[in-house]
């Protein structure tokens, strides 16, 4: 197999498979099948991986505009890692501050503090920042 990139059978590829920008969601759905079938070849040619590449791209602008995801906020991150470890509010009773703290912090009646955010970094081995 040539890793020399061809021109002529790259511009094959682009006939056949016409890439263009994302408008409606059947474009989408053949985009998807597109890249599905060229993941899915064992020996994909410098062309084929260009084509991937170009409508993974494609694929990714379509998302974004049309299914964006917002960010998570510092209160729905903690709920989250105390849901996945099976963590109770007063396992963080002398991590974030007393009972009552903890209390307001995690039913968002107080916001989370750099202190609080450090040491909730620390507890549960995440960055600081998913805190702020």
């Amino acid at each position: 197999m040539s890793t020399a990139f061809n021109t002529t059978t790259y511009s094959q590829l682009l006939v056949e498979f016409q890439p263009k920008v994302i408008a409606t969601e059947e474009e989408y759905d053949r985009a998807l099948a597109t890249v599905e079938k060229l993941m899915a070849c064992k020996e994909r040619s410098p062309e084929q991986t260009a084509i991937l590449q170009l409508l993974v791209t494609l694929i990714e602008e379509f998302e974004n505009k049309h299914y964006p995801i917002e960010p998570a906020s510092p209160h729905a991150i903690l709920k989250h890692l105390m849901e996945a470890r099976e963590i109770k509010q007063s396992d963080l009773v002398g991590i974030i501050g007393s009972k009552g703290v903890v209390s307001e912090v995690v039913n968002e009646k107080r916001a989370i503090s750099k202190e609080q955010a450090k040491a909730l970094g620390e507890f549960f081995h995440v960055s600081p920042a998913l805190f702020i």
